[in-house]
């Protein structure tokens, strides 16, 4: 697990939340807000510096109250109304991020699981896209990995009954679609959040998206 508190400018936030076990309203502390997304070099790929006072505070990475408590640390909650990903840490809090999600006509429900996971993965258009998108053709067999894939730095593939559903939660180099409705039913996320919640995020892990 990647420790909460990232070696960035921060600034302390905090909240309440009613625990059940108790009876009573506790404080919790979330995660320290950093003031820029740093840029790093990773397997090979320039991951730019992203200035956070440029994106809503709504859709910074944040430790907030779990909305999840009958769920297992782990769970992923995709809430598309609010444009926002859960990763569920303890009965208490989980860690949030901004997300980018479908345009009208490509929204779902449902829930799914982690089936498996990918660096700077290829990306394939499926046909109807090539169909919607002719100048996609080129593509056909695949896009690699880099820095103007579509699939960003990491991804993360869910799968139902053991098939795949075709949708991935994965990174972006468009940035500032986070918080919009802008893909064709996955999941986009700030590169360096999708790092951050690659590494945190096991096979086999619930998601749930409402």
């Amino acid at each position: 697990m990647r420790p909460l508190v990232p070696a960035l400018a921060l600034a302390l936030l905090a909240a309440c939340t009613f625990d059940p076990e108790t009876g009573t309203f506790v404080e919790v502390k979330e995660e320290p807000r950093p003031v820029a997304y740093v840029a790093t070099m990773d397997a090979g790929h320039h991951i730019p510096a992203l200035d956070a006072q440029k994106v809503p505070p709504a859709y910074q990475r944040t430790l907030v109250p779990n909305p999840l408590p009958e769920e297992a640390p782990g769970t992923i909650l995709v809430d598309t109304q609010t444009r926002h990903l859960y990763l569920v840490q303890d009965k208490r809090t989980a860690l949030r991020y901004g997300i980018g999600v479908g345009r009208e006509g490509f929204g779902w429900a449902g829930e799914t699981v982690v089936a498996r996971k990918a660096q700077w993965p290829t990306w394939t258009p499926p046909p109807e896209m090539i169909k919607r998108q002719p100048e996609l053709e080129r593509w056909r067999e695949g896009q690699p990995g880099g820095p103007t894939n579509p699939l960003g730095a990491r991804a993360i593939y869910l799968y139902k009954d053991g098939h795949d559903t075709g949708f991935r939660i994965h990174g972006t180099p468009q940035w500032k679609t986070i918080g919009t409705n802008a893909s064709s039913g996955c999941f986009r996320m700030i590169q360096q959040d999708v790092v951050d919640l690659y590494d945190r995020v096991q096979p086999g892990a619930k998601v749930i998206v409402r």
